[in-house]
């Protein structure tokens, strides 16, 4: 691997525009094709809108895309116990509001359509609700278990000291591990364990922010490409399962030029130094999406269905989304932002007294700025 110049430390502005699409996308998907069907309601708000809704499930594996570079310029410079401290303190103060407020919305306007109990919050908690045997709070919370997942490794991968400096060995055994699954058994057990079913899209992300931190090689290219099919491939993979669920037909080529398109403009946004809007309003942009995306299904519909039982009307519907978007705000600027710092710096002073140290080459006697290296994590799908 060539030299590669130093960390830039500057915010990519255009990536939470691009966050923004990303969830408008899922929003869209949602309300005007899929609504709650896990949950049996036959209700589709807006189903006029489905030829165009129902390919905004892609909005999620864009996420993907987006976190593998997020992750990357996070994980630079720390140590497993800073890497675990920095996603912890960005997602969970976060999840655990808008999964309450999903719990209390649902239990009391949920009705004859949705039900929820004390221990499914409890469940909840934990965020991967399904091994305690309960179901999510919020049917869109399966993609912050691969979210997780992600760091996880990555985690596992700073502690073994061969991430980022094996990247492309990384890549290339966890295609093949997906390809092998995916092409083969397709166990579920290996698809959740090795994200399987979206490791390209992280890959491309990873990637992405090889080639932002200065790398330019062949290798990098063709990396790139490989990564780029299997996410393409990724893609169409589901639709079976996704045709299966809801009864739907899916155009395969509409996929793919999705997929590229919207890998491609993910590139792009990291090369836009600058956006033509006030930097205040695009960092809350990019800072409401993700509990946006953990509020707008369950919360949303189900107070749209306890205001319209029958079927929804455009009124009611858009009315909804403005208000849950409303509240995903308040919840990034009244309580994320403060329970973030809050938690990431209690948590670093108690790494510290430990022993573990969150930044590289520090010691615990060292002093240690909790907030350097944070100013790209706003949010990623799962930190959706």
């Amino acid at each position: 691997m060539p030299e590669i110049r130093d960390r830039p430390d500057t915010r990519v502005p255009a990536l939470d525009l691009l966050r923004v699409a990303a969830v408008g996308a899922v929003v869209l998907y949602h309300y005007g094709f899929w609504g709650p069907a896990a949950h049996g309601v036959p209700q589709v708000a807006m189903p006029f809108l489905a030829p165009v809704a129902q390919y905004g499930f892609l909005g999620v594996p864009v996420f993907f895309a987006i976190s593998g570079f997020v992750i990357a310029y996070s994980a630079e410079g720390r140590t497993p116990v800073g890497f675990a401290i920095a996603r912890f303190s960005r997602i969970y103060p976060t999840f655990l509001t808008c999964m309450t407020l999903t719990f209390v919305a649902t239990l009391l306007l949920g009705g004859a359509h949705f039900s929820v109990s004390f221990g499914q919050w409890l469940a909840n908690l934990f965020i991967a609700a399904p091994m305690f045997g309960k179901p999510y709070m919020d049917d869109a919370y399966w993609s912050l278990v691969i979210e997780v997942m992600f760091y996880v490794w990555v985690a596992a991968f700073l502690a073994l000291r061969i991430f980022p400096q094996r990247i492309d060995t990384i890549i290339v055994a966890w295609i093949a591990i997906t390809f092998a699954n995916e092409l083969t058994i397709d166990a579920p057990i290996f698809e959740k364990l090795f994200m399987a079913g979206d490791s390209g899209f992280f890959a491309v992300g990873l990637l992405i922010y090889e080639h932002y931190r200065g790398r330019r090689d062949t290798r990098l290219y063709g990396l790139m490409s490989l990564a780029l099919g299997t996410a393409a491939f990724q893609a169409v993979h589901k639709l079976e399962r996704l045709g299966v669920h809801l009864h739907a037909s899916f155009d395969a080529r509409i996929v793919v030029a999705i997929c590229i398109v919207s890998l491609g403009i993910v590139f792009l946004a990291t090369r836009i130094k600058r956006v033509p809007l006030p930097a205040g309003l695009v960092m809350a942009a990019g800072g409401v999406t993700y509990p946006l995306y953990l509020l707008h299904l369950q919360l949303g519909y189900t107070i749209l269905l306890a205001a319209t039982p029958e079927q929804p009307s455009i009124l009611p519907t858009v009315t909804v989304i403005i208000g849950v978007v409303l509240l995903a705000w308040l919840v990034w600027r009244v309580l994320e932002r403060p329970a973030h710092g809050w938690t990431r710096d209690r948590l670093t002073m108690l790494a510290a007294r430990l022993g573990w140290p969150s930044r590289v080459g520090t010691t615990s006697t060292t002093a240690v700025d909790p907030a350097r290296a944070d100013r790209l994590a706003q949010a990623s799908v799962a930190e959706h």
